[in-house]
């Protein structure tokens, strides 16, 4: 299986790498790449993992990563809707669920303590560093187990990561915010039925 990374160069989101350092088969794409060239990247491979800091309309761009605002954005989601997806930013739930996309996603997650001031958390930057680390190191090791078994992957994860939620304010918030949509239906919007929420 060939896996399409995109991840836009910005040191806040280093952490996320482990999610793909040990995957094979792996393009990494991290800037100077046109839309143009990106939408035939999309087409060649089977997976695309999507991370770094964006919106409920897509994920954004960093420096040189291209000429919009959006790296990732509505006019990519026919591209997407048959691949095995990974969505990891900033209430990315809301453009999965808008687009009716498979995969597994994120909703606001909370990467900086900055962010967990907005969502109301207390919490210091020892425990995001935490959450943040485990969560890499995790969905980069069942993504190797596991490889395109989504549902695996998710409870694995959900599991884990739950056991410091138990214990890390800020892993609790992102744990309540891991989702997966396993039952996609071209040009309809997404019932709640077909994503696993707690």
């Amino acid at each position: 299986m060939k896996t399409l990374v995109i991840h836009p160069d910005d040191r806040s989101t280093d952490f996320l790498r482990p999610i793909y350092s040990n995957l094979p088969d792996t393009t990494v794409v991290t800037e100077n790449m046109s839309q143009p060239a990106l939408r035939e990247a999309i087409k060649e491979h089977d997976q695309i993992i999507m991370m770094g800091h964006g919106s409920p309309s897509g994920l954004f761009n960093v420096s040189s990563m291209g000429h919009s605002f959006f790296t990732i954005n509505h006019s990519h989601v026919e591209l997407l809707r048959d691949k095995k997806n990974i969505f990891v930013w900033c209430n990315a739930d809301q453009f999965v669920k808008q687009h009716n996309l498979p995969g597994l996603f994120t909703g606001m997650f909370i990467s900086e303590v900055e962010e967990a001031n907005y969502c109301r958390v207390l919490t210091e930057q020892t425990q995001v560093d935490e959450s943040n680390d485990l969560f890499a190191e995790l969905m980069g090791k069942y993504l190797v187990k596991y490889t395109t078994d989504y549902e695996a992957i998710y409870f694995a994860i959900e599991e884990e990561y739950g056991r410091l939620a138990a214990v890390n304010a800020v892993a609790k918030y992102n744990w309540d915010r891991w989702y997966i949509n396993t039952s996609v239906t071209s040009g309809l919007a997404l019932e709640p039925s077909n994503i696993i929420f707690r």
